[in-house]
């Protein structure tokens, strides 16, 4: 199936897509097919290898708690930050794994062997779930690869994805993998980004299910700020990180009751970190298109729906028209990173993460103040072309610092973006996947120590307390 909106924007827990929410999604899977398979009533034992990235930092990201839940039949987009808590809980005090739901077995986070200097050919962040009867004899043994953004594959059905991605394409209203096929889509028929975006949706689904859909995704957005403004103290993980999306609202309703435009950047600082904040509690958020750039998009959605021209008497009809035109244009932006290069800290550091998200919310503002859809793609091109390099190097290995305040300086640096080209009339000397191919290429360049592994940059430069 070809890529879509709601395959960007997806609902799981923090604080990572491809080391929290991938895994678990993997395990889930692998317990089902040991199901349909009939296999799972005659598992006497079980074991995890965890490779590169995955292995590395799989402590941080919350990687190894993650599998366990996936292994009890858990899926990221469905499990709740309570049940989270109740199952981790149990297992820790019973030491005992429920595989399916079903069949208990001694198996907890110690169990799990990492191998953090092996990187399997596909890509990074890889795992191997195998199961063995009670005479060790193996049942069933499957490698997965999680590749960003939640999408996980399993190991040698990469070309036969990617055959079955063609396929699927040829199928759409309007294909596309680059920008400029894009733009020659939209200008032949003189659609918007968001227009065509949609009807390469309705393949999949009715107009009034997409609507609804992304409507559902943008309250996720805002429940997980709301979420996060109520929480108080430290972050988890040992870094002492506090809190301060709290007192930041405190003191902005405060300063600014009646929201003057001359605070928007205050507003949408405040955004980005509470969605972060809460992403690093291992709470309830979209990836957008990953979870340790979730507050991308959501803090420039709050910009556009409270400060762009003419939203400060818009009825929530046209709010909400706002929304979906806003994720369909940020999706179509997604789509050309995922086709042509990576969303995956872990394969290309945190240019993939930040850049992309960054690249596809100042797409979407664009979009929505009016932008042509050369303007839209010279947006996208200004917010990717300052982030190209940007390194992946959390410290301690946690999704805290820098990632927290890093989105909200690439939220600031979207609008920046969007602003400009909207000066301009879409003209530009480069071009929106001259920036992608080269941030794919300095990727594929950058050491493996700025790739998620925490062995380099701040990671290895900061003391720790």
């Amino acid at each position: 199936m070809a890529v879509g909106v709601f395959d960007l924007f997806s609902i799981g827990i923090g604080p990572s897509s491809s080391h929290t929410v991938g895994p678990m999604r993997a395990a889930a899977v692998f317990v089902e097919e040991l199901k349909a398979s009939g296999t799972l009533v005659n598992v006497a034992s079980l074991r995890v290898d965890l490779y590169g990235s995955l292995a590395a930092t799989g402590h941080g990201h919350g990687t190894m708690t993650a599998i366990l839940l996936g292994l009890e039949g858990y899926h990221p987009e469905v499990i709740l930050p309570d049940e989270v808590e109740a199952r981790l809980a149990a297992i820790a005090e019973t030491g005992t794994l429920e595989l399916g739901g079903a069949v208990p077995l001694p198996y907890g986070v110690k169990d799990m062997v990492l191998r953090p200097l092996t990187v399997l050919p596909r890509h990074t962040n890889g795992m191997t779930f195998t199961v063995y009867d009670d005479g060790g004899a193996v049942l069933a043994a499957e490698t997965f690869f999680s590749v960003g953004g939640g999408f996980i594959l399993r190991e040698g059905e990469e070309e036969s994805a990617r055959q079955e991605l063609e396929e699927t394409k040829k199928e759409l209203p309007f294909p596309f993998r680059t920008a400029a096929g894009l733009l020659e889509h939209c200008n032949a028929r003189s659609l918007n980004i968001s227009d065509l975006m949609l009807a390469n949706e309705k393949e999949s689904r009715p107009e009034e299910d997409i609507r609804a859909g992304l409507l559902h995704i943008h309250s996720v957005m805002e429940g997980c700020v709301e979420t996060s403004l109520k929480r108080e103290g430290l972050l988890p993980g040992g870094l002492k990180v506090r809190r301060r999306a709290p007192d930041w609202h405190a003191r902005l309703l405060k300063e600014d009751p009646d929201r003057d435009p001359k605070f928007w950047q205050e507003w949408v600082n405040l955004v980005a970190l509470a969605v972060n904040e809460e992403n690093a509690s291992g709470g309830r958020v979209v990836t957008a298109p990953t979870n340790g750039a979730a507050g991308i998009i959501p803090a420039v959605m709050y910009y556009a729906l409270h400060f762009a021209p003419g939203m400060a008497d818009a009825t929530q009809q046209e709010r909400d028209d706002v929304v979906v035109k806003f994720l369909l244009t940020a999706g179509a932006i997604g789509v050309l990173y995922k086709e042509q290069a990576s969303i995956s800290g872990a394969e290309v550091g945190c240019q993939g993460e930040v850049g992309s998200a960054s690249s596809m919310a100042a797409a979407g503002l664009a979009e929505i103040m009016g932008g042509t859809p050369e303007q839209v793609e010279n947006a996208a091109e200004i917010a990717m072309e300052h982030n190209l390099g940007l390194t992946c190097d959390p410290i301690g290995g946690l999704v805290q610092v820098p990632c927290i305040e890093r989105n909200a300086i690439a939220a600031a640096k979207a609008i920046n973006a969007a602003k400009m080209a909207l000066w301009g009339d879409g003209t530009h000397r480069v071009s929106l996947d001259e920036v992608i191919v080269t941030m794919r290429e300095t990727g594929r360049d950058m050491s493996d120590k700025y790739k998620e592994t925490a062995l380099g940059g701040l990671a290895v430069n900061v003391v720790e307390c």
